[in-house]
């Protein structure tokens, strides 16, 4: 069970305007601007769950991600998964926790696949029997038998993002945060992602949360959708509720940005 109770979360930036006379001004008149990423965020996630996390940039997607996976502290607000605090018990929490950043990678770059897996594998102190159970799974459903020997950087991205789910799955995790894994993939990669993240929903029961600006992937894998905007939560409901009539997700989407004036 994930539950967010009024969480705010902001961020003070430095500005100054071009030139050197102002990088010397902002050395000693440093102007601020602060950003309220996050207003009162709240809502609650069931277990095995799949909920699609939507709104425009800057929105405050990423910054709730960071918040539940124990990266980020709120100013304010409690957040409880499973009865932990994320950023209070790190140690404990990211054993339960997958997460997966579609322009980011948690794998070694020069390095065959196989040995990112070995030291996650040391990492995050798997047992040798449920490590070798798991790697026989994720590499066939993902398909990943003539890439492990590979070194990341001669990965494809698709590829790559096959791999990078199997690295954020390995120690088992009971929940699943994706924020844009299919982005810059292809048809074909698209398709084998979001197969593989609905069998293990189905296998698993593994609760998944899904930031991502495809609606195609929000309609193939979720059924609920929270929609931010200007760090508020503005909607929350399901597909069905949120279509309209017969237009795509992707015209209800922004149709629902015009009308929030996100």
């Amino acid at each position: 069970m994930i539950t967010m109770e009024h969480v705010c979360k902001s961020y003070r930036i430095a500005k100054r305007n071009a030139g050197f006379r102002e990088a010397c001004r902002a050395l000693f008149h440093r102007e601020y601007e602060v950003i309220h990423a996050l207003e009162d965020v709240s809502f609650t996630i069931s277990d095995g769950e799949m909920v699609g996390y939507i709104g425009p940039n800057g929105a405050g997607k990423s910054s709730t991600i960071k918040i539940l996976s124990g990266i980020l502290t709120p100013d304010s607000g409690s957040c409880l998964i499973d009865g932990r605090v994320p950023w209070k018990d790190r140690i404990r929490h990211v054993r339960e926790i997958g997460v997966v950043f579609g322009q980011r990678s948690q794998l070694w770059w020069d390095v065959p696949v196989i040995d990112s897996f070995e030291l996650l594998k040391d990492i995050y102190t798997i047992p040798d029997r449920v490590y070798r159970s798991n790697l026989e799974e994720l590499t066939e459903l993902l398909n990943l038998e003539e890439l492990l020997r590979t070194p990341a950087r001669q990965l494809s991205l698709g590829q790559r993002m096959r791999c990078e789910i199997a690295a954020s799955l390995l120690h088992g995790p009971k929940i699943l945060f994706l924020d844009e894994p299919t982005i810059g993939l292809d048809a074909v990669s698209k398709l084998a992602v979001r197969d593989f993240i609905l069998r293990q929903n189905a296998l698993h029961h593994t609760t998944v949360i899904l930031t991502t600006h495809d609606m195609q992937d929000i309609e193939a894998l979720t059924k609920r959708i929270i929609l931010i905007g200007k760090g508020r939560i503005l909607m929350d409901g399901t597909l069905e509720e949120i279509k309209r009539g017969g237009a795509s997700m992707d015209e209800t989407v922004a149709g629902l940005y015009r009308a929030y004036e996100i």
